[in-house]
């Protein structure tokens, strides 16, 4: 497989791991994303992932019903760890060696996160999973896998959604909306499109971070990304 890519990092929604359950961890989505990921890592390609955990816990909804933000985003944090072990048990199972790294300090869970000990890793021809976000509460993990992307030296932020791209509106609310096929960096804040939190994206735009958005639910999308495929949507530097 001739690949496009060297390292890089894959953002997960935690929704997306719910499947068809709605909700928590379907076993079937595990075993989706592992076989996808462990067939890139075997090609050679450097393997990064952040996962979100709003298929357990959200921070800001958390909030929103009462909990205080700080304690509610801790907890969100919390979630992402679960997903992440989830996530590398199911890549273990294939045969593919997964670490989970860790934003704070949770051993025996996962190793605390530090850049040197993820680029090792990653080096070993391991899949690294960087939970917990940044660390720190009032950060989504959109802002956490844009860091992280950025300490790693990944070549690219491929950001797996449930939808094929990032659109003039919401495709899924607004059936008039359109695809691009490529979008600066600058025209999603001037048009004020919801592909990240704008921490995250101006962090992507100052670091010279590209991002890759694709429908990571369909089996197959992330190969064809990595081979160069023209699916999804480009952020680029103008």
């Amino acid at each position: 497989m001739k690949t496009i890519y060297k390292r890089i990092l894959l953002k997960l929604s935690g929704e997306s791991l719910a499947g068809e359950l709605g909700y928590g961890i379907d076993p079937k989505r595990v075993e989706e994303y592992a076989t996808q990921i462990q067939e890139i890592a075997q090609a050679g390609v450097q393997v990064a992932i952040v996962i979100g955990g709003g298929n357990i816990f959200r921070g800001l909804k958390g909030a929103a019903q009462g909990f205080d933000r700080v304690k509610g985003d801790q907890m969100g944090m919390l979630a992402t760890v679960i997903n992440s072990l989830a996530l590398a048990s199911g890549l273990e199972d294939h045969g593919q060696k997964a670490v989970v790294l860790t934003a704070i300090n949770m051993f025996p869970f996962g190793e605390q996160y530090s850049k040197w000990r993820a680029i090792e890793a990653m080096e070993q021809g391991k899949v690294v999973i960087m939970s917990c976000g940044t660390g720190n509460p009032f950060f989504t993990t959109d802002s956490g896998s844009a860091l992280r992307g950025i300490e790693v030296e990944a070549d690219v932020m491929l950001k797996g959604t449930r939808v094929d791209g990032i659109y003039t509106a919401d495709p899924e609310k607004d059936p008039t909306a359109t695809k691009f096929d490529r979008i600066s960096y600058d025209e999603i804040y001037r048009r004020n499109l919801k592909v990240m939190d704008m921490t995250a994206t101006i962090m992507c735009k100052e670091n010279n971070l590209p991002i890759h958005v694709f429908n990571m639910d369909v089996v197959g999308n992330l190969k064809k990304v990595i081979t160069g495929e023209p699916i999804g949507t480009v952020v680029y530097q103008e």
